[in-house]
Formats: C-alpha cells, structure tokens, sequence
C-alpha cells in the first residue's frame, strides 16, 4: 500500500486511479455503523462483518502496539469494500494530519471476504493506529512493513518470496537511500519487501515498543545513522544493512532479544537500559462517545514458516556493494531528503500501494 502525502486540494486527482474496479461487481448496497467505522458493502452481512472485524482489529492491534485501546474518532472511519471472490487484495486509507491532529479518515479495501478480513483490514487498520500515534507521516518503509506483519501468513509469504528474488536480481535498495525516501521509488515493491523484511527483524530483537520509539527519535531530526546507533548499537546504516542482509541469507532464523545480533550490540547503548531512551511521541485524539458495537471474534493473521537459508547475489554483484563503498561518510553524515517546495497547513496521508489496479 503506497502512502503520498500531498496538498489537501489534490486529494480528489490524488485517488482518482486507485478505484477502476473490473466491470461485473455488485454495486454497493448495504450500510453498518460502529462506533469507529461505517461500512458500505455488497451486503448486509458483509457490512457488519467488516464493521465489527474492524473494530476487533482497532481494539487489538492498538493494545498490541501501544499497550492500550485508543479512545474514539471524533467522527467515524467510512469504509467502501468491494467483496468477490478472486478480487485482487488492497486497499487506501486517507486522512489529514493538521496542527498535530489526526482526522478525516476514509478507508477503501477491495479483494476476497477471507483476504479483507485476515488481511486488508488489519493492515489499513494499523496505519490508523500508527497515524492515531504520531501524528505524523512515517518513513515509507517502516508504516507499509510494519503493517504487512500483522497480514496473513499467506500475503507474508509472498513478501518474503519477493524479497530473496529482489536481492538476487541487484533490485536492492541500499539503506542510505530507503532511510531518507519521502516518496516512492518507480520500482516500488523492492521498498515493500525489505521494509516488512527491515521491520521484522527489529520487531523480533528488541520488542514493538523499542521499534516506536526508534521511530519517533529519528523522525525528531531525520539523522537516521545517530537514531540506528543509539536504538540498536549499529555504527551505521552500512552496518544494519550488512547484518540484516546477513539474517536474510540464513532464511531469517525466528529471533529473540537474547539471540539477535541486536541484542548485544543494543545493550552498549544508552537506550538498551533505559536511560535516555526517547519515548513514543503521545496520541492527541478527538473524542467521542462510544456506540454499541457487537464483535465478531478476531481472525489472527498467522506467521509464515520460516524460510531455509537462500543465496543471495555476492557482494560483487549486489546493489549493497555500491553502499559499501560509501560506508564512510555514511558513518558522518546524516539522512535527509529535499524540503518540499510547496507547504501546507494540513496533509492528507494516503496510505496506500498504488496503481489503476489494487496490489497487495
């Protein structure tokens, strides 16, 4: 799911492409309300399945992540789905970041009813979640990979499969440059791949919570290499790169803290004990009254196998050989992208993969 940011005056040429739907599907007809979301569906069962899953998904995966539900919307999330069976999988969830509010949310998802529900739906979810939480937009990689690990082990599968077949073909992107994108690549699903990749392995050796606030500290002033030393006790981007390459070619072995290679590396650092570790910046939500709502029981997104070590292209051959070579004044200089030429008082953030035809 491709997230943009852009101009809130844009934002009607910004999705127009994303909803060419295949000719044939059953147009919307049914409507259900929760105290988050409204859902328009095919059906009435439909409707209220998505709804009450969503809710599910928003209790949850908020605790999951945060350690606690977050409070109402304001205003309710609407939700368009487009259900049949076959449907490629998808989705684009928008909403506006303004003055450190969060609001304007709308959400649209489209593929098979088991995909929307086991998979589509706790992704859009958690970028709402992460949205509710920062307030912010988040690096390109770590919002789409962190998303992608509460999917189904199936739509996991196919990043993991995708990933080793990326790096063997030099499609690689080097860390320097996937820190500091604040947009997409034209070749995009190499960000997808390696920032699910990325957002796992940090996940698994240090926790969510240490992954957040990671993420908060280097937003503060985007100088990724200091933000990676003092959350994981790596001298550079070059040097992540490298051992998580290394985790990759070994067929990402299940991690803990006690087994990562983060883990002692993480301990010399002032973060790993606490002290002056940069906590998550806090939600400022608009509040509302709660509505009755009735939830199905939550359908858990299953982790993969894990994969057998692969071979990936040699150092010679790899796109990471280039960054080698720069590993240096990576090690002395920040990341940071092009101010944007053009300001505005509120954004709209769609979080989304894009294209006339919905990916997953």
């Amino acid at each position: 799911m491709e997230a943009r940011i852009a101009r809130v005056v844009s934002f009607s040429t910004l999705l127009v492409g994303f909803w060419l739907l295949p000719a044939g599907l059953p147009a919307q007809a049914a409507g259900y309300k929760t105290a988050n979301f409204t859902v328009s569906a095919p059906t009435p069962q439909l409707a209220k399945e998505i709804g009450d899953q969503a809710e599910v998904y928003r209790r949850q995966l908020s605790i999951e992540w945060l350690g606690q539900e977050l409070p109402g919307w304001s205003q309710p999330c609407p939700i368009h789905a487009q259900v049949a069976a076959g449907l490629g999988a998808g989705g684009a969830t928008s909403f506006v970041f303004d003055r450190g509010e969060v609001y304007g949310w709308k959400m649209n998802i489209q593929g098979s009813r088991e995909r929307i529900l086991d998979s589509v739906l706790p992704h859009e979810v958690t970028h709402t979640i992460f949205a509710s939480y920062f307030r912010q937009p988040l690096p390109r990689w770590a919002d789409e990979g962190a998303c992608t690990t509460v999917e189904h082990r199936s739509e996991i599968a196919k990043q993991e499969t995708n990933l080793i077949k990326y790096l063997r073909t030099n499609r690689g992107i080097p860390f320097t440059q996937m820190f500091a994108m604040k947009e997409y690549p034209s070749d995009v699903m190499p960000l997808y791949a390696q920032g699910h990749a990325l957002s796992e392995w940090l996940i698994e050796s240090r926790g969510r919570k240490a992954f957040l606030n990671f993420l908060a500290d280097g937003m503060k002033d985007e100088n990724w290499p200091r933000a990676v030393h003092e959350h994981y006790g790596f001298d550079s981007l070059l040097a992540l790169q490298n051992s998580w390459n290394d985790w990759v070619k070994q067929g990402r072995p299940q991690l803990t803290p006690a087994t990562s290679p983060i883990g002692q590396l993480a301990s010399n650092t002032r973060s790993a004990t606490g002290a002056g570790e940069t906590p998550a910046a806090p939600a400022s939500l608009r509040l509302q009254s709660p509505d009755p709502v009735t939830p199905v029981s939550a359908i858990a997104p299953q982790k993969p196998a894990r994969a057998t070590a692969v071979t990936v292209a040699s150092p010679s051959e790899s796109v990471y050989a280039v960054a080698a070579r720069r590993a240096e004044r990576e090690r002395q200089e920040p990341i940071r992208s092009p101010e944007s030429t053009v300001a505005s008082r509120a954004s709209v953030y769609d979080a989304s993969r894009g294209g006339t035809a919905l990916r997953r």
